[in-house]
């Protein structure tokens, strides 16, 4: 089952607000390791191997975030492999980046921030035969990570590395939401997606077609916060890959739910309660 292809709905890229964006530029490229994929004086794409995951749109006037938002917590980028992972964690090493990680047992991943702050997690999945579900609810948790088997598996390999390897994908996206009552309600009655685990009250994770989640959602910066100004830099919309006549359908029923859909050319796009942007492309 590939969890990030059509007929399932899932995180295609990621648009960033940034005040700084050769630094940002640099920073993606040179320590993520994407790829620039198009590039002008205010807008740079980036990604692998000609997909592009990530749109950092450098906004006049823009300012830093700095208070408790709505918005992004973090998105996460999906290698392939354990080696793939591995080569990373020996890479950002080197370069001296500060990192968190954690094995979530349907996953590893590794966690750390851009020089604005954004949240980003780099992870690989265990085989979905390894995930252990029970009553439709995914078991994950936050246990150490096996850093010491990583860098084993990254040297197994006689590839150094070279950047992002050519099939990452946009694995998901975790969201800061003001009330996760209405942040459910939206994503699962109006987008379609159903919860696979939560955590006490404070964080849901969503997916469609049992994945352990394409989005997570959290109220650990506190409910009732307001949505990101759009003069603040950060989360400026992510998309989500949706067949035709499922976004038809998804329509009517956002609608009947008071939800504005703006339609352009390439995309729907609608807010989430918390006034997060999200892009439906089919």
């Amino acid at each position: 089952m590939n969890f990030h292809q059509k007929p399932v709905t899932y995180v295609g890229e990621v648009g960033l607000k940034v005040m700084d964006i050769n630094k940002m530029k640099k920073f993606y490229e040179e320590i993520i390791g994407f790829e620039v994929i198009s590039e002008e004086p205010t807008i740079v794409e980036l990604g692998a191997a000609g997909n592009v995951l990530l749109k950092l749109e450098a906004i006049e006037g823009i300012s830093p975030k700095q208070d408790r938002y709505a918005g992004l917590y973090h998105f996460a980028i999906l290698v392939p492999t354990r080696e793939d992972l591995g080569k990373i964690l020996i890479h950002l090493h080197q370069n001296g980046i500060q990192l968190g990680s954690s094995d979530h047992l349907v996953s590893e991943a590794l966690y750390l921030s851009d020089p604005e702050g954004n949240g980003i997690e780099i992870y690989r999945d265990r085989e979905p035969e390894q995930w252990n579900w029970r009553n439709d609810e995914v078991s994950m948790a936050v246990d150490p990570l096996d850093a010491q088997g990583l860098v084993e598996a990254a040297q197994k390999s006689s590839e150094p590395w070279k950047g992002m390897p050519a099939a990452t994908v946009m694995g998901h996206i975790h969201l800061h939401v003001s009330n996760l009552e209405d942040a459910k309600n939206f994503y699962v009655n109006g987008l379609g997606f159903e919860v696979v685990a939560s955590m006490g009250g404070q964080a849901l994770f969503l997916a469609d077609q049992k994945y352990h989640h394409h989005i997570g959602m959290n109220v650990w910066n506190g409910t009732g916060i307001p949505a990101l100004p759009e003069k603040t830099a950060g989360l400026h919309y992510y998309t989500l890959i949706i067949e035709s006549e499922k976004r038809n359908k998804l329509a009517d029923t956002l609608h009947s739910m008071g939800t504005e859909i703006a339609q352009y050319d390439d995309y729907w796009e609608v807010k989430d309660p918390s006034g997060n942007r999200i892009r439906l492309v089919v």
